[in-house]
């Protein structure tokens, strides 16, 4: 990751109400640092939405339009359209979770990125519909406990390698990161803001209440993630994947015991398969990556 260098002092994103501990708020206020002001912000309903721009106040210090659920993608594509046809040039940046994203707003950030416009669009990757009681999206891992998946071996789908189908539409800038590397969201955010046409990038935001864990551990439980290659940060450019993130490699218990959503797996035979099969997605990661 290299040396951590200080990041502009600056707030253009301050407190609003979020659960003690959450991922998204933290990298919310990372990206905005690396944005700067001169940015109009779309946001999709979501828990990101919910405690940062309640009826009377806003936790936003740049022009921010919260919109539809599944529509952010659209609408960002017409202040693209309008700021164009005033010869103005801001950062455009969409903020969505990973239901409006992997779910009911794949089809419209698909269309935007095959566009591609001149658009940021970061998902916050809590894996799951949080703020509205913690369900499945297409997002949540494979064995987590959601409401929605609640049998003894929870979910029986393993999440979808969205960053895949993106690639695969000549997206020009993808990247990954997680709120345990802020200096790396940083320079992230700064790249897509060079970047002439369109960026995605999906952040691991942690979420202590749907996940299951202490709200001090966000920091410790995104960097067990990279560390036991349940996800990987890196970035593709024109289609080659590069930079990608090393660490010293540990089994995928390590990550799934810190967290209440996988302990059913813990619990029975099946459950220990399914640990198994956890175990092989992580592997594969670290193959298709170049990690050992």
């Amino acid at each position: 990751m290299g040396i951590a260098t200080p990041l502009p002092e600056e707030e253009l994103f301050v407190s609003g109400h979020s659960c003690a501990g959450c991922g998204e708020t933290l990298a919310i206020r990372i990206a905005m640092k690396a944005l700067g002001k001169d940015t109009i912000v779309c946001l999709s309903s979501g828990c990101h939405q919910s405690f940062s721009a309640r009826y009377d106040a806003t936790s936003w210090h740049v022009p921010a339009i919260h919109v539809l659920s599944g529509n952010a993608s659209a609408v960002a594509c017409g202040v693209r359209a309008a700021m164009n046809r005033l010869n103005k040039n801001p950062n455009i940046v969409v903020f969505a979770g990973d239901g409006a994203t992997y779910d009911f707003g794949f089809s419209l950030m698909k269309e935007m990125l095959k566009r591609n416009d001149r658009i940021i669009y970061v998902c916050l990757d809590n894996e799951g519909y949080m703020n509205s009681g913690v369900q499945r999206s297409d997002s949540t891992p494979l064995g987590a406990y959601t409401t929605t998946t609640p049998s003894p071996t929870g979910n029986p789908c393993k999440k979808r390698d969205l960053i895949s189908i993106i690639k695969a539409l000549g997206t020009p800038y993808i990247a990954t990161s997680t709120v345990a590397h802020p200096n790396d969201i940083f320079r992230k955010l700064k790249n897509a803001t060079e970047v002439k046409g369109a960026s995605y990038i999906q952040i691991l935001t942690p979420c202590p209440t749907g996940w299951g864990f202490d709200s001090s551990k966000t920091v410790e439980v995104a960097r067990l993630a990279l560390e036991t290659r349940m996800w990987i940060n890196f970035e593709i450019v024109e289609g080659r994947i590069r930079d990608v993130t090393q660490a010293n490699k540990k089994p995928v218990e390590d990550y799934l015991r810190r967290q209440n959503r996988f302990s059913h797996l813990f619990k029975s035979e099946d459950g220990k398969d399914i640990i198994k099969r956890i175990q092989e997605i992580a592997d594969r990661n670290a193959k298709i990556y170049g990690l050992f």
